[in-house]
């Protein structure tokens, strides 16, 4: 038995996902797709345009097998974090033998030079890092130009600084990290770019999907770009529990702020002091979490940085939380959002072989883990309630909590 992980967010599932889903079938001989996806809010800082149970259904009616949450605290980090929160998952259940991950190069030599240099990262290199940063550059662009100082490459410079490759290398890092068995097979990217808006060609990024549904278009506009299968959840869902957006949690955010006063807020994760400072004296220019995160973000702060740090008040996503749970290897449980009836053999490869425990069920969890662990699925529940809460608000729907849903189960 053959096993490929994919690590993605599926916001939402499109032609482009599905390519790379089958082409990491075919690349690796793969019996089985165990995907990694992040819940209800994201790596940029931003809810998930409709929720992860509705997202889970899209992979399996695709091909994946088997589909199990990240953390909110990791999905919603730095690419560091996203990607080693992710690669510990799949590494736990000592059933993977492949990841799968989209990036703009197939080169996986150079990769894995990049990976190398960054897991070590040579005192050379964080100096350099440290003299871009006070030139005013950002984080990633100034990795980037150390990296291509370093390894006195300016053919890197276009590759560092592009979304999938910079996960891409997270991915090939963090498995060097941990000296996983896991082989990385990267797919190439194709059709429009990660920040591409235009929606007329079949395989269009899942920015421009988002955009044209946030911006008053329906489910038929896009209809081209996915599959029918997901099309007909998102028209099933369409102004019923979906679009989601940040800000469809003003309310909640400004509330949050004014009952911190004026305490510092540099125990939440990503928030230095200086950023900290920054909110709480700019609070009255208040408008919306959107029109707030582009008003404090500045030439080294990027918009997605600020949301995730305002996202992370939010949610209560705390420093030493995090530390704390790194510390003790990252992840404690595998928490299940949705599987395919014909995958038992899978399921019991894992059951067998896993070295945490799965929790299909969120009754009886305490019992399956440590308690420094079952902290982390508390947080993921009160995250969850959080975006159903705003669902509740915007479509007039009943609360329906996490403790009150159920995983998906595809034939």
């Amino acid at each position: 038995m053959k096993t490929v992980g994919i690590i993605a967010e599926y916001n939402p599932f499109h032609n482009g996902h599905l390519y790379q889903l089958q082409t990491a079938k075919e690349k690796t001989g793969a019996d089985y797709v165990i995907v990694i996806m992040s819940g209800n809010f994201l790596q940029r800082g931003v809810p998930a345009l409709i929720d992860k149970y509705a997202r889970s259904r899209m992979a399996l009616l695709n091909g994946a097998d088997l589909v199990i949450e990240l953390p909110v605290c990791y999905a919603t980090g730095s690419a560091e974090y996203f990607a080693a929160g992710a690669v510990a998952l799949l590494d736990k259940l000592h059933v993977v033998d492949y990841l799968c991950f989209g990036c703009e190069t197939e080169d996986t030599a150079l990769l894995g030079k990049v990976a190398a240099v960054l897991a070590d990262e040579p005192e050379e290199v964080s100096e350099l890092i440290k003299a871009a940063l006070r030139e005013g550059m950002t984080y990633p662009a100034a990795r980037s130009r150390a990296l291509t100082a370093y390894l006195e490459d300016p053919m890197l410079t276009g590759i560092l600084e592009q979304p999938n490759n910079i996960l891409a290398l997270e991915y090939r890092k963090a498995l060097y990290n941990r000296k996983s068995p896991i082989i990385p097979v990267p797919v190439r990217r194709i059709g429009a770019g990660y920040h591409d808006k235009s929606i007329g060609r079949p395989i269009c990024s899942a920015t421009a999907i988002r955009e044209a549904l946030h911006r008053g278009g329906t489910p038929e506009d896009i209809r081209g770009q996915v599959p029918e299968s997901v099309f007909e959840i998102l028209e099933q869902e369409f102004k019923n529990t979906c679009p989601v957006c940040e800000d469809d949690f003003s309310s909640m955010l400004i509330y949050k702020l004014l009952m911190r006063k004026q305490a510092p807020l540099s125990e939440y994760q990503d928030i230095s002091g200086d950023l900290s400072s920054r909110i709480q004296n700019e609070r009255n220019r208040y408008k919306s979490f959107s029109s707030f995160a582009d008003h404090i973000k500045t030439r080294q702060l990027t918009y997605t940085r600020v949301c995730r740090s305002l996202l992370h008040i939010l949610l209560e996503i705390r420093k030493d939380d995090v530390a704390d749970w790194v510390q003790n290897g990252w992840i404690g449980y595998a928490k299940v959002l949705g599987l395919r009836r014909s995958a038992r053999e899978l399921l019991s490869a894992i059951k067998e072989n896993s070295g945490i425990p799965m929790v299909t069920k969120l009754s009886g969890a305490r019992n399956q883990m440590d308690e420094i662990f079952y902290r982390m699925l508390e947080q993921d529940i009160w995250a969850s309630d959080v975006y159903y809460t705003a669902v509740t608000d915007k479509y007039g729907k009943d609360f329906r909590g996490e403790l009150n849903r159920e995983i998906s189960f595809e034939k």
